[in-house]
């Protein structure tokens, strides 16, 4: 494990009532300690989860909208708004890694074909030629590697289930030599074994056990109840229409 805990710097000068600094998972946070290889950040969308781990990259150096350190390309709101008041501590520090940000993969697959040189690492082939879940794969097949730390803010937006599947066999076969910290909202890449879970709609944010995640209850709820579940979600929908 190279980073082992992350602190949020409290300025004065900060206001509360203002993003990032309002989000309610963040307010109350100081510190975080990374005690596995394997980290995820789970809970509702808008909970800060992308939020810190964007900030991560930016200490890191990695780009922000998506890629390496050696990534230098622009998004549109891709600056991190709170990467300058986070402190990283590291043992030891690691310079190698990439930022995967899966809603502007697109432009960083455009940016990578603007240099051919440079499709040998990612499988030797664009990315644009290939479907979303594939470009991925590739990605974690080709580029990912030893002594790196790896950032994925919700890696199975273009992955089957099949395709997380195999990511988990990705992580598990560099686990011992990498870290990950995954920002998702997968229950099957929640059930990656002895993964610390770090849960944002706590205030302020702690570990949670994979089956108190309301991840896996809900999922496991659908499938074994699917019939009554859905049901009692159109329950009111259909009283609706009746009274129309």
């Amino acid at each position: 494990m190279f980073l082992r805990s992350l602190e949020i710097l409290r300025k004065h000068e900060m206001d509360h009532s203002r993003y990032p600094f309002s989000i309610t998972a963040l307010k109350n946070l100081s510190t975080i300690e990374f005690k596995s290889n394997v980290s995820f950040f789970v809970g509702e969308n808008g909970s800060g989860k992308s939020t810190l781990l964007e900030a991560m990259a930016y200490q890191c150096g990695f780009n922000t909208a998506g890629g390496s350190k050696n990534n230098l390309y622009e998004v549109d709101a891709s600056h991190s708004a709170l990467g300058d008041h986070i402190r990283l501590s590291w043992l030891p520090k690691v310079t190698n890694g990439f930022f995967l940000r899966a809603e502007t993969f697109y432009h960083f697959a455009s940016h990578l074909d603007t240099m051919p040189q440079s499709l040998q690492y990612y499988g030797g082939r664009s990315l644009h030629e290939q479907s979303h879940g594939e470009a991925f794969l590739a990605l974690f097949n080709h580029r990912f590697g030893k002594k790196a730390i790896y950032l994925l803010d919700e890696p199975e937006a273009a992955l089957s289930p099949a395709r997380q599947l195999a990511l988990l066999r990705i992580i598990k076969d560099l686990e011992h030599e990498a870290q990950f910290i995954i920002a998702t909202h997968s229950p099957i890449l929640l059930g990656y074994p002895d993964a610390q879970i770090l849960n944002f709609d706590e205030d302020p944010v702690g570990e949670i056990r994979y089956e108190e995640t309301m991840h896996y209850m809900i999922t496991r709820r659908f499938l074994e109840n699917r019939k009554s579940v859905l049901r009692e979600l159109f329950s009111d929908s259909d009283e609706n229409d009746y009274k129309n």
